[in-house]
């Protein structure tokens, strides 16, 4: 791959219309994640899912799992996680809305890494947890995620009288969550909530782990030639999913953008408690810090940074029973319980 990529992938994923089939041989890849993501010269996209997960209910599991459809026309869909054996069985439970990752281009709930992770977290949070999938680019670009996202949660406050495993979900304590495009989508959908005044769920806490961001502007490392790799696959997945016309100054590439989207500051100071999760080896990191501290700028109330010190990019999900995710779920769940 290189720099020069980025355009003409862009210009394909807003001029075709893309399908997820397998691209005739003659093809040429103009863009490729390897063993995830090809997109072809002719605007075909196929996608490798790694090793899924089936929802199930199992009562001999520590937590059960069960998938719904949010919205049949796009499609859209979920999949539940309640812990099987609450330990106060009477009380309501926190809920966690999360929302995975893969430059807003690749990623499921189904995937044995989110599957396994998210139900830990609603073990050890003692949580309703959702994990949303929502459409992808290039099919769909931005702001087509963060529509499907902020919408799911109008469906969630909607379900709450029909949908049998709500009855224990507590809307007035929910908290949203997600990694790299995840955390990008998760505190989009922040923003609207507040400049809409209201989304059906009471939003107390944002949780991003290893958020995607980036800006036209170069930071340190991404201008050290060690970090060319890492740089040109982040403009290749951003030239996938921004809009057509967009730099890489969009809204919601950038966050210092922001301010050109229109919160005021006492808009701001009702941002909910955040905490940024970093990890040492990440090459995100240092979006990650600087996400953390534009958020300070602007007056949340609560910020906290957490280092992974030594861990690599979303870590929790390549070793979801390892110790340093073990670390990561105890610190989400402190952050829920201590809002």
């Amino acid at each position: 791959m290189s720099p020069s990529i980025t355009k003409p992938v862009q210009i394909l994923a807003k001029a075709q219309s893309f399908q997820t089939i397998f691209s005739h041989p003659k093809m040429s890849i103009v863009a490729e994640a390897p063993g995830y993501l090809q997109v072809f010269s002719d605007g075909s996209v196929k996608r490798f899912a790694p090793e899924t997960v089936a929802a199930s209910a199992d009562p001999s599991k520590e937590f059960n799992s069960k998938d719904i459809v949010v919205d049949p026309s796009k499609p859209v869909t979920a999949r539940i996680f309640i812990p099987t054996a609450p330990t106060s069985p009477n009380s309501q439970l926190p809920v966690i809305v999360y929302f995975h990752g893969g430059g807003f281009c690749i990623g499921s709930t189904t995937w044995q890494g989110y599957h396994l992770f998210l139900g830990g977290l609603s073990v050890v949070s003692q949580s309703v947890v959702f994990s949303f999938d929502y459409r992808l680019a290039p099919e769909h670009p931005l702001p087509a995620a963060y529509d499907d996202c902020y919408d799911s949660l109008e469906w969630l406050s909607r379900a709450a009288d029909s949908e049998p495993w709500l009855q224990r979900a507590d809307l007035s304590r929910v908290f949203l969550s997600g990694e790299s495009a995840g955390g990008n989508i998760a505190h989009q959908v922040v923003v609207r909530a507040i400049r809409n005044e209201a989304c059906g769920v009471g939003i107390k806490g944002l949780l991003s782990i290893h958020p995607f961001f980036g800006s036209e502007e170069r930071t340190e490392r991404e201008m050290d030639k060690e970090s060319t790799n890492e740089v040109e696959m982040n403009d290749m997945f951003w030239g996938l999913s921004l809009p057509e016309g967009s730099s890489r100054d969009y809204y919601g590439c950038n966050f210092e953008a922001e301010t050109a989207a229109g919160l005021g500051c006492d808009e701001w100071r009702r941002f909910p408690a955040t905490a940024v999760y970093v990890a040492g080896k990440d090459f995100l990191k240092e979006r990650g810090v600087m996400y953390a501290e534009f958020l300070r700028r602007k007056g949340v109330r609560v910020v906290r940074l957490v280092e992974a010190e030594g861990e690599s990019h979303v870590y929790h999900l390549f070793g979801p029973e390892s110790e340093a995710t073990g670390l990561l779920l105890k610190q989400m769940t402190a952050f829920v319980h201590g809002c």
